[in-house]
């Protein structure tokens, strides 16, 4: 059953403990792969998204943050109310930072993304191995997460 977008959520926001975070398969185009972060209510009672993600990369045994943080991309959407068992996402680009001039980029290795849930103060590691840029400082950004939709 696809998850609902009600005209009046209530204040029952999914927490980090509500929720299954996984990236969904996506597509690559221009320099850049897209994928759906995919939030699944695995609680016991129906919760609400809306907005954005969090999402950063992370490295290392202590999950250190690379780089910025993802740009918000869009509007913030309207609330998803999820039923148990019912899956919302949100499309994250990640841009291929081998474009990048090495020397800006600082390239470094990362074991995944740090998630937090729109209006949420709890984090989860999504794993996703790849290539992150340490240096804030280049061209554009190498991540950006649109606002959460039913999935």
């Amino acid at each position: 059953m696809p998850a609902t977008t009600p005209s009046d959520a209530g204040d029952d926001n999914c927490t980090a403990n509500d929720v299954r975070l996984e990236l969904g398969q996506g597509d690559a185009g221009a320099g850049s792969r897209y994928r759906p972060l995919r939030i699944t209510n695995v609680s016991g009672t129906p919760c609400t998204v809306r907005g954005f993600p969090g999402v950063s990369y992370v490295a290392g045994d202590d999950e250190h943050q690379v780089g910025g943080a993802a740009v918000h991309e869009g509007d913030d959407g309207a609330p998803v109310r999820l039923a148990t068992g019912e899956t919302a996402a949100a499309t994250i680009q990640l841009v291929n930072v081998h474009n990048y001039d090495p020397a800006q980029c600082r390239p470094t290795p990362v074991r995944g993304l740090r998630v937090y849930l729109p209006q949420g103060t709890a984090s989860k590691f999504v794993p996703d191995p790849g290539t992150g840029c340490a240096s804030t400082d280049i061209p554009g950004h190498q991540l950006s997460v649109k606002s959460v939709h039913p999935a």
